[in-house]
């Protein structure tokens, strides 16, 4: 099985193929709300994650809110 070459916030990365960004996600963060994740530039909602599979060359941006001050 060959790995796929994928950027996440812009740091490279390689996934197996047919890792979805449900995986991803939850891989890189723990909090349950307040993420939200792109693919190329297009904002995916959470309740397509998990069909969504990730390709080679794919650009994947995970953002977390954060609260303060």
């Amino acid at each position: 099985m060959t790995a796929l070459s994928i950027r996440i916030n812009g740091a490279p990365r390689d996934i197996a193929p047919g890792t979805t960004l449900a995986e991803v996600v939850a891989e890189l963060s723990a909090a349950p709300s307040g993420v939200a994740a792109a693919v190329n530039e297009a904002v995916v909602p959470r309740g397509a994650w998990p069909a969504t599979a990730l390709a080679a060359d794919d650009r994947v941006e995970i953002l977390t809110a954060v609260q303060g001050g």
